[in-house]
């Protein structure tokens, strides 16, 4: 907990500008809730950063470490945070003391790029936007276990949960999902395997063709689709139920305390989990924004060098990385210009002139209207699946790029557009985590826990599996199995607690 903000209000000249880039952004279009600037120092701003924007988070050694980084990377001049907003309902926003006015303007207009984003991006619109009173309860709850059980004993159980945090269904709040229901009770007295074959349907016949048409392989494969069904419905949970966290919550023998550590866990990730989704649209949406407002609004002769500087050292991109300001302003910028020129829909993509696709033009004047439907309705892998094209790969340069063993060093591997949008996809599904299920959670009978890795062409890594299965172990007190694939061949990865192991095992 940050027992000393010392938050300042903002100065007269701050305030002014305020609020003419708030009116600003409104004339614009913008649709954002009430938001609060706050002047913090560069001290609190890492505190509140290592936080995640939040002034009281539960007591847990890794918000030191994030502090210790965010602190020396800024006293190194590594980096520096210039901006920090978060998902509330007002929006609270931090501004570093000491930056100059142009600065504080750039960050007014880029935070309410991401406030009207917050509001009205579809994926957002399940978070708690009172997750500030949210996470200080939540850190009251977990003072008071740590109170009540020792510190080390919550902290550790903690730390089993959050190598877990990613194990949600992230379309959960949006998709309605079969309930997670426990094994059905057979009132059945008979052994499994009369009941079973009992009533075989079979097709009609006079009893002398029988035998013919009803040969012993056609019943015997229908005596198998029953037991296939009937080891179905008996299977526990029915269905696979990807939210592995609640899945645990409800069914792991847990004490309650445990119970709700993993609730408040589970909870947080939730809230956080629309950021990730979108990251290169929210980050690429205030920076289309910003530099709106700021280069035919706000900037005086006087400025223009220094927002240029800023502005271009956040568009960087530096070597091995994707930056999603780049990324984003940039398809932002293609959509509206394409949707002005009417460059899309049927005819144009029947084209095969280049030089005429070139030059396209039917002065349509959508293209405002399709980037704020942009904005509400996808997130970052359906906004590239839909709008990534061949030409704005070639103009914006991408490539996919691999290492050359043989010169020990990494080169551009493909500048081809199914390359390229294969490769951006992948990352960013499920943001280029492996997904896994609970598939059986009474595994050969014997309580055992059972999950199945959507194997979607990269296996698993062996140290973080390693680590994953043991925490798992630690809250269901069985072993687990994963189920996966090594390359074309199924295995089942096992921990015991004790130790850990791998077998062939047919995987679907």
């Amino acid at each position: 907990m940050i027992e000393y903000l010392h938050v300042r209000s903002l100065p007269p000249e701050l305030w002014a500008w305020k609020v003419k880039i708030e009116k600003i952004a409104r004339d614009q279009g913008l649709d954002f809730f009430e938001t609060v600037f706050e002047v913090v120092g560069y001290d609190k701003m890492n505190e509140v950063a290592a936080y995640g924007g939040f002034p009281t988070r539960y007591p847990h050694w890794k918000f030191g470490m994030e502090f210790e980084q965010l602190s020396k990377s800024y006293t190194y001049g590594l980096s520096k945070i210039y901006e920090l907003v978060i998902n509330t309902d007002p929006c609270y926003a931090y501004l570093l003391e000491g930056n100059e006015l142009v600065d504080q303007k750039l960050v007014m207009a880029h935070v309410y790029g991401h406030c009207d984003f917050f509001k009205n991006n579809y994926y957002f619109s399940q978070t708690n936007r009172k997750m500030i009173d949210a996470m200080a309860n939540h850190a009251s709850r977990i003072r008071r276990y740590a109170d009540l059980h020792g510190p080390t004993v919550v902290e550790e159980f903690i730390d089993s949960v959050l190598s877990l945090e990613n194990l949600i269904d992230r379309f959960r709040p949006y998709i309605r999902r079969t309930p997670v229901a426990g094994p059905k009770k057979r009132k059945e007295d008979l052994p499994d395997e009369l009941m079973m074959d009992h009533d075989v349907p079979r097709l009609r016949a006079k009893e002398y063709m029988d035998e013919f048409v009803n040969p012993d392989a056609y019943v015997e494969a229908l005596r198998q689709k029953q037991r296939d069904a009937h080891q179905k419905e008996s299977r526990f949970p029915a269905q696979p139920e990807r939210d592995v966290l609640l899945f645990l919550m409800e069914h792991a023998p847990l004490q309650k305390w445990q119970r709700n550590v993993v609730g408040i866990l589970r909870e947080e990730a939730y809230y956080f989990a629309p950021q990730g989704m979108t990251k290169i649209m929210n980050e690429g949406w205030a920076s289309y924004w910003h530099a709106k407002i700021m280069t035919r609004h706000v900037l005086d002769d006087s400025e223009i060098i220094d927002y240029a500087d800023r502005h271009s050292g956040t568009m960087a991109t530096s070597k091995g990385r994707l930056n999603p300001y780049k990324l984003g302003i940039e398809l932002f910028r293609n959509i509206e210009e394409r949707w002005n020129r009417g460059q899309f829909g049927k005819e144009y993509e029947d084209c095969d002139d280049m030089a005429e696709r070139a030059h396209w033009d039917r002065r349509l004047g959508l293209g405002m209207q399709k980037v704020f439907e942009v904005r509400k309705l996808y997130n970052d892998v359906t906004f590239l699946d839909e709008f990534l094209t061949p030409e704005f790969c070639a103009e914006q340069k991408l490539f996919t790029f691999g290492h050359n063993r043989k010169a020990d060093e990494w080169q551009i591997a493909s500048r081809e557009f199914k390359d390229v949008k294969k490769k951006l996809l992948f990352q960013l599904t499920n943001m280029g985590q492996p997904v896994l299920e609970v598939e059986d959670a009474n595994f050969e009978n014997r309580g055992e826990l059972l999950l199945r890795h959507l194997h979607e062409g990269l296996d698993l890594a062996d140290d973080y599996a390693r680590e994953t299965m043991q925490n798992l172990f630690k809250i269901w007190k069985r072993p687990v199995h994963v189920a996966t694939r090594k390359g074309t061949k199924g295995i089942l990865l096992t921990c015991d607690g004790a130790k850990q192991s791998e077998r062939l095992f047919e995987v679907a």
